[in-house]
């Protein structure tokens, strides 16, 4: 995804997140604005529930859940679809994508990607928990999670080029105003 940001080109790079534009830091009450990029908003957002820091959680969920097999958790190309698949939190490690993942990985991912934010794990659980904390690191290629991830970002690219023409062809139609300027009527 491209608000993943890798410091270098080195193998030992670290990710960095971006493009938080509604973040706040440490409130006490809940917000309630509706934001997001769709495949990765939190169940209660989409419900128009008070959120807090759970939602981020949520999202690095999904985050974990596409650097480790090549697409996100939650995928339709309806939005209607995909945002009942998000509330009723529905979705699956599918072979043979989750084949060479462990069983520890999928865990950690699972504690995030509970639909009952008060149920969601925490950044401090998380932190403890034996994915994070453990000395088994497996040295398996994620092959299959690459390619996947090439095809994933390959689509999401095409469908931004074909809303490019289809916006490029409604205002050459003239169903949006020109704007204006030395072209424009008086």
């Amino acid at each position: 995804p491209e608000n993943l940001l890798l410091t270098s080109k080195d193998d030992d790079a670290y990710i960095k997140i971006g493009d938080f534009g509604f973040a706040k830091q440490d409130l006490k009450a809940g917000l309630t604005t509706a934001c997001g990029t769709p495949g990765y908003v939190a169940p209660e957002i989409l419900k128009g529930e008070a959120y807090g820091k759970s939602v981020d959680i949520w999202s690095i969920g999904v985050i974990t859940f596409i650097l480790l097999c090549g697409y996100p958790p939650f995928h339709d190309e309806n939005q209607k679809r995909l945002f009942t698949a998000i509330k009723l939190g529905q979705y699956k490690f599918d072979a043979p994508y989750w084949d060479d993942v462990s069983a520890d990985a999928k865990d950690f991912i699972s504690k995030m990607l509970i639909v009952n934010p008060n149920d969601r794990h925490t950044a401090d659980q998380l932190l403890e928990h034996v994915w994070v904390t453990g000395d088994e690191v497996s040295t398996v290629p994620l092959t299959k999670a690459m390619e996947e991830l090439k095809k994933y970002n390959t689509r999401r690219k095409f469908k931004a080029a074909v809303r490019t023409v289809q916006v490029t062809a409604a205002l050459t139609r003239g169903l949006v105003p020109p704007p204006h300027g030395k072209d424009a009527p008086g």
